[in-house]
């Protein structure tokens, strides 16, 4: 490949072209401005970032050979011979394609080469991870064959079992976000009422003291003897309650933090108590609000994986304690690997939603 292609574009000439833009348009993007503030870098500089943006392509290639070409060690997995399948080859080789696709687009737009060049180490770790993960249990055995499955008999767990992880998937998205907005709601309420009322908060702030530092788990022996309330509903409180303490706190000490003088102001326009609440109160608190529903999904998720694994008799944990009482450790892992989507996907959601509703605070900056 010719090395001027492996090269980026010179800064001069992309601050030359931000600058022609500028002067027709008169407006920059974030991105143009830290082009043109940043330092000018020599050829060879250039070109490692370049090599550098072509590692996941080769740490890819590298972990696809390996597999093909290099001859596994035969081992016997739960009284069965080891017999490797093409969905692993298949699932890397569709990240292979891929990565040359972005490696290719990077060679002729700035913009995204910045984005693929931040990502590029951290995909190359990835897939070396892979490539060890191989050599250990497929290639040298170093791992127990038991314990740690081929990569590739996590996948076809994942495709021979997906009607059963569906419905476990369903269950426990179904537990999580009842158990979540449960305690949601609770906490926005409590935590409005305690900041904004001092008699509210009277009664509040004990109950807050009390039940908060306690374990949500800490409740499981209570409720599995209790004979009104079922598992699932059990598995609510518990969720509920560990999402609640924290966005009640964060959110009373949002809305107690705000500046009297905000009140102040609205007084003399003549605005009602009611009315600070909702036009005051709450939006200047809504950092503080969102910090805690993110803190009490971290919690929910942890919560709910307990309830599952000890009581509830349905979900993606009760099936990995389910696999992992038959040694069948594959389908384990392929378990984890739906409860690390789903919570990354959760979060991913709810960060975006965040994002969203306090875009004014990053206008304003």
């Amino acid at each position: 490949m010719n090395k001027n292609i492996l090269s980026a574009p010179p800064v001069p000439a992309v601050r030359k072209g931000i600058k022609e833009d500028a002067g027709m348009n008169g407006n920059l993007t974030a991105w143009e401005l830290r082009q043109l503030e940043a330092k000018p870098q020599s050829a060879q500089a250039r070109l490692v970032n370049r090599l550098i943006s072509l590692l996941p392509v080769l740490s890819a290639l590298l972990v696809l050979l390996n597999y093909k070409l290099v001859p596994n060690k035969k081992v016997m997995i739960a009284f069965r011979p080891y017999e490797p399948t093409n969905l692993y080859a298949y699932f890397i080789g569709v990240f292979l394609v891929a990565f040359t696709c972005m490696f290719i687009i990077s060679l002729f737009s700035p913009k995204f080469y910045e984005k693929w060049r931040s990502a590029s180490p951290l995909l190359t770790a990835v897939f070396l991870l892979l490539f060890a993960y191989d050599c250990a249990t497929i290639k040298l055995r170093l791992l127990h064959a038991t314990y740690f499955p081929a990569i590739d008999d996590v996948l076809h767990a994942l495709v021979s079992e997906r009607e059963l992880l569906w419905v476990n998937f369903c269950h426990s998205v179904v537990l999580l976000f009842t158990g979540y907005l449960s305690g949601a709601a609770a906490g926005l309420l409590c935590g409005i009422l305690g900041g904004y009322f001092k008699t509210a908060r009277y009664w509040i702030l004990p109950l807050v003291r009390v039940l908060g530092p306690i374990p949500a788990n800490t409740w499981l022996p209570v409720i599995l003897v209790l004979p009104f309330i079922s598992l699932f509903q059990g598995a609510v409180f518990m969720i509920a309650l560990g999402v609640w303490y924290p966005v009640t706190m964060t959110t009373m000490n949002g809305v107690i933090n705000i500046p009297v003088h905000n009140y102040e102001v609205a007084k003399t326009f003549g605005v009602s108590k009611w009315k600070m609440l909702y036009q005051i109160a709450i939006p200047a608190a809504s950092p503080f609000i969102f910090q805690g529903l993110t803190q009490g999904m971290g919690i929910a998720c942890t919560v709910l994986l307990i309830a599952e694994m000890m009581g509830v008799e349905a979900g993606v944990g009760w099936y990995i304690n389910w696999q992992r009482g038959y040694a069948e450790f594959d389908k384990v892992y392929a378990a984890i690997i739906i409860l690390c989507l789903t919570f990354f996907a959760v979060n991913a959601i709810l960060n975006a939603v965040k994002k969203r509703a306090l875009r004014w605070r990053e206008d304003k900056l």
